[in-house]
């Protein structure tokens, strides 16, 4: 076909144009659905930008090219390219749908997500079925934009909107279970529990197996303080979604409140050998769609990878002998990992942290045992993987603070939240810790700007009054206990907030 492409634009050639592109269109096709099946999106996408040079103003290729951009994960270029398919269809709802789908994903772009969203609105009527979308898209990102926005005042106001927008799609499209999902789990950020269960068990006749709205449900029962139906409820989902490590830290916490942490723990190590798994698996899908030999031994070699917690009940020198067993298992995996660098970048960033996640999960419940020396062997296994992530500066803290080594433990607090200013969780730690070094005042301010960051979180509000009780300001120290006392019954186990929140 490459002899007899006709790229030139003269208007004697316009026949021979037409007819080379229509053919180059169809091998692509053909190209995209077979590379697409393999899931071989990387090589797709290289094949299709190439087709570039057919492409001028033609949106069929544009499309194709943008489509495979979002498949093999280049969410940026994706849209730039989304952005030039709208020029060539303007009146085209579904790729501005597209857009503000990849921006609201992996991208977090919220403003473009807007001005996309806006673009399928502001079709009307045209828009067709895809007018609810254009709403649900809308008032996704306005929720999103309440949880990031820093003041209390406008996190109010963005919920509000996005309550408003999410029942407009909801009038449009009053069957559409995602759209249900979404107008619920709103309901639920701002608390209205009830409402949001009413609306979720709508969407549960329609999807009972949805992850999400099962999800959903499980943490709507933690609010309202029914633990046990919430973790057969999780139990029941994680059946169905074996593979979902989010709904496996909802289990956790739950067993954590309901039997203890030694019934989590066991929950942890089976996390962990889920984690090995889908590690393991990903790294053969590496080799079968880079089918590189070289890379493919190096591969091989790193699923031996061992993960263990270790065993808090042995002898102390059984203890000790079985965390270097995992730490020089561990240490030697996490050193392979490092011969191909490139594999930590290539790899999903997400079963990274989740690794991370599952470590310092295991480490706040060994704390609670007070088996100090396992949970901070957990953390130092994080640390191997994000050494300044604030989720580990934060757990060091907390174990320098129960080991009684309160100045360390402000000093971690504080780099922490550097790390992440938005961490309610971290500024509650600090401002506690503030306040039994004695700076009262301090601590007041943190807090304070805890429960402004976040006005939904209850331990905030406690400290927050715990710290004006000590300085003699009862009234205000009252009014902080009951709104601390109010805010813990609607609290779930964990934030609704992990929910994902997506088209």
């Amino acid at each position: 076909m490459g002899k007899d492409v006709v790229l030139s634009r003269v208007l004697e050639q316009e026949e021979e144009r037409t007819v080379s592109l229509k053919n180059a269109a169809a091998i692509y096709d053909l190209l995209s659905i077979t590379l697409g099946r393999r899931g071989q999106y990387i090589m797709l996408s290289e094949c299709l930008e190439r087709a570039m040079k057919f492409a001028f103003g033609e949106f069929h290729l544009w499309y194709q090219v943008a489509l495979s951009m979002v498949a093999c994960g280049k969410s940026a270029y994706a849209v730039s390219l989304l952005r030039e398919c709208v020029k060539l269809r303007p009146s085209d709802p579904t790729v501005p749908l597209m857009a503000a789908k990849v921006c609201i994903g992996s991208l977090h772009w919220l403003e473009e997500a807007e001005r996309f969203a806006m673009m399928v609105i502001s079709l009307g009527e045209e828009a067709g079925e895809f007018l609810p979308k254009g709403y649900l898209a809308l008032g996704l990102t306005y929720s999103l934009q309440a949880t990031d926005a820093t003041l209390k005042s406008k996190q109010d106001e963005l919920h509000r909107k996005a309550l408003q927008t999410l029942e407009r799609a909801q009038q449009l499209a009053p069957g559409d279970p995602q759209v249900i999902l979404y107008v619920s789990l709103q309901l639920a950020l701002v608390r209205q529990i009830s409402s949001a269960m009413e609306q979720l068990q709508e969407a549960l006749k329609v999807c009972r197996d949805d992850a999400h709205a099962l999800h959903l449900l499980a943490l709507l029962f933690s609010a309202q303080k029914h633990h046990q139906h919430a973790l057969d409820v999780v139990n029941m989902a994680i059946t169905e979604h074996p593979e979902n490590f989010n709904l496996m830290f909802t289990k956790v916490k739950l067993e954590q409140v309901l039997k203890g942490p030694e019934e989590a723990l066991v929950t942890c190590r089976q996390m962990l050998r889920l984690w090995q798994t889908l590690y393991s698996f990903s790294q053969l899908g590496g080799l079968e769609k880079d089918g590189s030999l070289g890379e493919g031994l190096t591969m091989k070699k790193q699923s031996g990878m061992h993960l263990t917690l270790p065993d808090a009940h042995d002898a102390d020198s059984g203890s000790r002998r079985a965390s270097s067993i995992a730490a020089s298992r561990l240490e030697e995996a996490m050193s392979e990992l490092t011969v191909p660098s490139s594999v930590l970048k290539q790899g999903p960033m997400q079963l990274w942290t989740t690794l991370e996640q599952i470590w310092l999960q295991a480490a706040e419940l060994f704390m609670e045992q007070q088996h100090l020396k396992e949970a901070g062997f957990c953390i130092q296994e994080a640390a191997g993987l994000f050494p300044t992530s604030h989720s580990v500066l934060y757990m060091r803290g907390r174990l320098a603070e129960v080991k009684g080594s309160l100045e360390e433990a402000k000093q971690l607090y504080k780099e922490a939240l550097t790390v992440n200013p938005d961490g309610v969780c971290i500024m509650h730690s600090l401002g506690l810790m503030l306040s039994r070094l004695g700076h009262k005042s301090l601590a007041q301010k943190v807090l304070r700007d805890a429960v402004e960051r976040q006005s939904t979180c209850h331990e905030a509000w406690q400290g927050l009054g715990e710290v004006l009780q000590a300085q003699g300001q009862n009234e205000a120290a009252v009014d902080c206990f009951l709104t601390a006392l109010e805010l813990e019954a609607s609290s779930p186990v964990l934030p609704f907030s992990i929910i994902p929140r997506e088209l």
